[in-house]
């Protein structure tokens, strides 16, 4: 008996990454997502590079070409992404998530992606901003560990 073999037809493409357009669109996309945490005082002040953001730009674009099935770019450079505990030295609270999202919201807006990818990534976005949170602010905890 032989194991059914699964294809992509020709022109197909064959991640999310190639079907939203592959560098370009997460070149655009980190790049409205800056233009807008460059300007929250709040959220850049997080910034170790202040407003030098081409290394924030670099890592973010190289996680998320990988993580939506792109090139491995970032894993060969840095590693296992291990993003919770890349954030745990900067105190992330609920506001700075809302911040992040606005802005990654934003960017999300100006790209115009058919419908089906821009909840797909919105969807990963709320989920992986949330598992960040290390830091109450006010009545507002962060979450438990994530299991």
């Amino acid at each position: 008996m032989t194991t059914p073999r699964t294809t992509i037809p020709v022109g197909r493409p064959s991640s999310v990454f190639e079907s939203v357009g592959g560098h370009e669109t997460f070149t655009a996309l980190v790049d409205a997502f800056y233009a807008g945490v460059a300007e929250d005082e709040e959220l850049i002040a997080m910034y170790p590079d202040g407003l030098e953001l081409e290394g924030a730009k670099w890592r973010l674009q190289a996680f998320l070409e990988q993580y939506f099935g792109g090139p491995t770019t970032y894993s060969e450079q840095r590693g296992h992404p291990r993003l919770r505990m890349r954030h745990m030295p900067f105190p992330v609270t609920f506001d700075a998530r809302d911040r992040w999202l606005h802005h990654m919201r934003g960017a999300l807006d100006a790209i115009a992606l058919p419908p089906l990818y821009d909840e797909l990534m919105w969807d990963y976005f709320q989920r992986a901003a949330t598992a960040m949170v290390n830091t109450g602010d006010g009545d507002r905890q962060p979450p438990g560990p994530l299991i």
